[in-house]
Formats: structure tokens, sequence, C-alpha cells
């Protein structure tokens, strides 16, 4: 009893977290907004001072219109994400006829646990792999590979299943979907700054030099002037500084942009590495049997590699994107410690895989 509790405890204490996380890209986004405003404002040219103020005050009118936008992306990807989820994995619906044992296996754990039945998908590839995916009742889904059928033993294959199921009793499948959705703003961004930021034809941080005839009472820049070039401002009354403020403010609108994808990507990571923990308890806690999860997570270690967009890595039992780093920056805890988490919490031991 003091064990079930324990593990309800964390599983609050990571709900939480995860709101709490999730709140901060609400706060990503407004800087990333400002950080494309001080970028739209560095256009125009001026001192750092006048570009920041001028970009703080279409801040304060614009980030209404910003939020307004954001929630109707969010509408349309709520009601479109498992379609947009499945056409990046490649998953298809299947029916009980079509895999008896898989579907039966997972028919039996929601009976067990009076959960309702998810959709359930198979992804053709031979890669050992699942996911489950849905923001809410009668979206949920639980998908798995076919080299997983094939490769895992039935008691193996109801263990991943039950670890499925876990992610979605404890609404994680519901926070990852959400956490990537926010994401992928920043994401967009980040990756625009990262491959070099195309400015617009024939601008450059430093105004143009132009000819003009003489006594126009116009100045190099082509900016009118009084006749002097000391103390001359362009229109809308910015001062020229030779450049140096709008190279500082697009700097600064850039490190803005870098570290709200930063951000956003390591939030992403947070979410999924502790809920792994979770789910592989879970599956021992559904299937009174951990030494079948130890065996299945053996046999998905080294063999979980597919073709899937970066995005999407976070969803899955194991990382299915190759060439991806470890520790902190991995979406996944590592299957040794995943093992030894088993072994010291649910009692299991480190067995062969069995065979088939």
């Amino acid at each position: 009893m003091l064990q079930a509790y324990g593990l309800f405890g964390h599983i609050q204490a990571n709900r939480l977290r995860s709101a709490l996380l999730l709140a901060g890209f609400v706060v990503l986004l407004h800087a990333l907004l400002y950080s494309l405003l001080l970028i739209w404002s560095a256009f125009l040219g001026g001192t750092f001072d006048e570009i920041a103020a001028d970009a703080w005050r279409q801040f304060r009118r614009s980030w209404p219109v910003a939020m307004v936008a954001a929630l109707v992306w969010f509408a349309i990807a709520y009601f479109a994400h498992q379609t947009l989820i499945r056409m990046a994995t490649g998953a298809r619906g299947v029916a009980r006829a079509e895999a008896p044992q898989l579907y039966n296996a997972l028919e039996n754990l929601c009976i067990s646990r009076g959960l309702p039945m998810p959709a359930l998908q198979i992804i053709e590839t031979p890669a050992l792999n699942a996911y489950a995916s849905g923001l809410r009742e009668g979206q949920y889904v639980v998908a798995v590979t076919r080299g997983l059928m094939d490769t895992l033993a039935p008691d193996e294959l109801e263990a991943v299943l039950a670890h499925e199921l876990t992610h979605i009793r404890n609404r994680d499948a519901q926070l990852m979907v959400i956490a990537i959705i926010f994401a992928g703003i920043f994401a967009f961004f980040g990756d625009l700054v990262i491959r070099g930021w195309d400015f617009p034809y024939g601008w450059s941080p430093t105004p143009r030099r132009q000819r003009s005839p003489v006594g126009s009472g116009s100045s190099e820049t082509g900016w009118t002037t009084g006749g002097d070039d000391r103390g001359d401002r362009p229109s809308g009354g910015r001062s020229r500084d030779g450049g140096g403020g709008v190279l500082l403010a697009i700097a600064i609108a850039v490190a803005i942009i870098l570290i709200t994808w930063g951000v956003s990507t390591l939030i992403r990571f947070a979410l999924s590495r502790s809920r792994e923990f979770l789910a592989d308890a879970g599956a021992a806690e559904l299937t009174k049997n951990p030494d079948a999860m130890v065996r299945a997570l053996r046999k998905i270690e080294g063999n979980a590699r597919f073709d899937v967009p970066s995005r999407m890595e976070a969803f899955f039992i194991a990382n299915p994107v190759s060439g991806r780093l470890t520790g902190l920056f991995s979406t996944h805890p590592a299957i040794d410690d995943r093992v030894e988490a088993l072994q010291r919490f649910a009692g299991a031991s480190e067995t062969q895989p069995a065979r088939r």
C-alpha cells in the first residue's frame, strides 16, 4: 500500500512539474514575439535605445493578437494531431481479425483496470518500438511496430502495451502532444536562425549610401536633412549611429530566438525522461511481471531506430532517431538505468530475453 501511494505521489508531482513547464511556453512565446519585433524595428534604423523602445511599444499593442494566433494554431492541431502523428510515423489502424493476439492483450489490460480501449495501430517496420498519443478519451492511440510484434514473446508484448497504457493513465501522452505542439513554434524560428537568416534584398544593418544631387538637402543615406549631417535624424525622428544599434538589436533578437528554441527543446526532453521510469513501473504493476518488462527493454535496446521526424522521438518507448546526444540532451533514460530502476523498485531480475 505504501509503495502504491509513493508511485501515486511521484505521478502527481510529475504532473505538477509538467504543468509548470508547459506554462513556461507562454513566457517563451512572449519572448519570441518581442525578438521578432526587435528585428522589425531594427529595419527602420536608429540607436539601440530607440529600437528597443519602439519594439516594446509594438509588443504592448500586439501580444493579444499573437496569443489569438497561437490559440487558433492550437485549435487546429487539437483536432488534427492524430492525423499529423499518423502521417509522421506511418501508423495505420488494425482490427482484431488482423492481429488477434495484440488486440486481445491490449483489451485484457484495459478490462482488468476498467480503462477505455484506445485505438490500436501498427507501423510497418522491422524496428522494435511503440508509442501512445492522444489528448482525451476517444482520441487515444497505442501503436506498435511490426518488428515488435514479430520479435517479442507474448508476456513481453503485454508489458510494452502496459507501458503505453500507463502513459495514457498518467496523462503523459496528452502532455507530450501539447508540449510538441507548442515547441514547434520555437523550433521553427530557431531553425531559421541556425540555417542563416535571409534578409530582404538590398537591406543591410547600415543604411545604404546613395548619391544625392548637390544642394538637394539630402544626405548620402537618402534621409532628408537640414543641410548638415550633424544631428541629422531620419523620418520618424530616429537618430543615426552608424548601424551599431541596429546590429546590437539584431544580435539580441537572434540570441532570444536561439534561447527560446533551446529551452523549449530541453522542456520537451524533460517531459519525456521522467515519464519513462513511471511508465516502466506502471507496466510492472499492471502485468505483475516486471521481468517481462526487463526482457522487452533488452530486446528493444539497439533495435528501436527507424525513420521518423526528430520532433516525434519523445513519443516512443525508445528513441527511434539515430545519432542523438545522450545525458541531459537525450529524450529517454538509458536502458541500463531503466532496468536498474525496475530491479530496485519493482523486484525485477536481470534475465536473458526469453526465446519464442
